[in-house]
């Protein structure tokens, strides 16, 4: 190649990938309105925004993979946890979380309730932004990724048709996958606890509970009380402060939205081996 035709490589190669970029970049700007729900950008919403940063919230967390990574990234919590909860937990972060055991301790923010109001609405308007799976691995609230499955990957859809082990594996896979994410409130292991309480042993639990007199639910049987326990949250509230508040259980009431009927089934079938 003569110093010519390096020198025309050179500016054809330029040009071509500027205009590249050029498109590619006017391309994002007609998207961002879609990707970003920008109909959903009410004044509830931008006050939530302005308390984030008034606060210093991203000091510690992230958003969409931006901020400080010393807490989880925040970009799907309100997918993974209830209003009531979440609510509950900025009116007194030390009431789930204890710096002697954990760590670390979310400073109480001193919000008011409409101020707390307007920071959920943030989140969950974040919460519903086309991120594309990114950040990959987020710094999840209670927990991480696990070996063989993605934090982000698609519940597997389908009936359960399979074999009693086929139909649990999927529903193992659902558990710890989104959009139920089941594990980043719930442990398998006998004595963890976390934002929700350990489902080890949760048939032998569910066969007691529902011979106790003070049990309201409509289940009879492990099964149908472990059904009822994700589609109904609050038809019994497991006892301690940091599972309910006012008659609401902390864990989100729109699992029949976000997971089909077989899915539940599968994530049934799952749990039912937790013997």
């Amino acid at each position: 190649m003569t110093k010519r035709q390096a020198r025309l490589f050179f500016y054809i190669s330029t040009i071509g990938f500027a205009i590249i970029f050029i498109g590619m970049t006017i391309h994002s700007h007609t998207r961002f309105d879609e990707l970003t729900n920008a109909e959903n950008l009410s004044p509830e919403v931008i006050s939530g925004k302005d308390l984030w940063h008034r606060e210093n919230c991203i000091n510690c967390h992230t958003l969409l993979g931006e901020g400080a990574y010393f807490a989880p990234d925040l970009t799907k919590i309100t997918q993974h946890r209830g209003k009531a909860y979440l609510t509950a937990f900025l009116k007194d972060p030390s009431q789930f979380y204890s710096d002697e055991k954990h760590r670390r301790l979310m400073p109480k923010p001193d919000l008011n309730d409409e101020e707390i109001d307007h920071v959920i609405a943030f989140l969950d308007w974040v919460s519903n932004i086309d991120n594309q799976g990114w950040p990959p691995r987020p710094i999840l609230v209670s927990g991480g990724t696990f070996p063989g499955t993605s934090a982000t990957a698609k519940a597997p859809p389908g009936p359960a048709t399979g074999t009693l082990e086929a139909n649990a594996a999927r529903g193992e896979e659902i558990f710890r996958t989104t959009p139920a994410a089941c594990f980043t409130c719930h442990s398998t292991a006998p004595g963890v606890n976390l934002a929700g309480p350990t489902l080890a042993g949760i048939v032998t639990e569910a066969e007691r509970i529902i011979k106790d007199p003070e049990y309201q639910g409509k289940a009879t049987d492990a099964a149908s009380y472990i059904r009822e326990s994700i589609v109904e949250p609050s038809a019994y509230l497991v006892p301690g402060a940091m599972y309910s508040t006012n008659g609401m259980s902390f864990m989100p009431s729109n699992y029949t939205e976000i997971l089909t009927d077989e899915q539940i089934d599968l994530l049934v079938d799952y749990l039912l081996t937790l013997k």
